[in-house]
């Protein structure tokens, strides 16, 4: 994330400059290489999980297929329902995971050089056809995998929690009224947003 983006933001709310200057520059580092099929298959792991457990997870799914750093939608043809609820998967997100690779597989779910050329809307109106799939889910592909750079997940536990604990609130803002606060933020949204995670994380500490 650029410097101009930090500037941006420094400018318009103070509170995002006092962050910043604690926090230092952005480390947001995008994954390009990873496949749209991928980045969702992760993003159900960490639904209602946190990030230890979710990762946890998927070490354990993966080595369900050995050889492959990350498995492939036909490789799902080749485990059982059983095998992934063995790495930590409910019944619930392994239906959400075949979904996903059928999709890929007739073309529901884009390819890495076609969900390049589609605009955040587009994309998030085409994945959330997948089951298991909301809006939230595709905004963590938007950040981690396509690095855009004007997304606010406002549904996000750790961003509503951030920004409660950052802006000095007494309750946790509603989605609708965080998306509101954060036009100040436009178009550096994803930077603000990654901010208010680690005001979250800092607070853990």
């Amino acid at each position: 994330m650029n410097a101009a983006a930090l500037k941006q933001l420094s400018a318009v709310d103070p509170v995002m400059k006092k962050l910043i200057a604690e926090i230092g520059p952005c480390r947001l580092e995008p994954e390009p290489w990873r496949s749209p099929f991928q980045s969702l298959v992760q993003a159900v792991a960490h639904q209602q999980l946190n990030g230890t457990a979710a990762n946890t997870i998927l070490t354990r799914f993966k080595k369900l297929f050995p050889g492959r750093r990350f498995p492939k939608p036909e490789d799902l043809a080749k485990v059982t329902d059983d095998q992934i609820r063995a790495c930590g998967f409910s019944f619930a997100k392994i239906r959400a995971i075949r979904d996903l690779a059928a999709k890929t597989l007739d073309g529901t779910i884009p390819t890495s050089r076609q969900i390049e050329k589609m605009s955040d809307r587009e994309i998030i109106e085409r994945l959330t056809a997948a089951r298991g799939v909301g809006r939230w889910t595709v905004e963590m592909l938007l950040i981690f995998q396509l690095g855009r750079p004007d997304v606010l997940p406002a549904d996000d536990f750790g961003v509503r929690n951030g920004f409660r604990l950052a802006y000095k609130k007494r309750q946790m803002p509603k989605p609708k009224a965080l998306l509101a606060f954060g036009k100040k933020w436009r178009p550096h949204a994803t930077t603000a947003a990654w901010y208010l995670w680690r005001a979250a994380d800092a607070a853990k500490r």
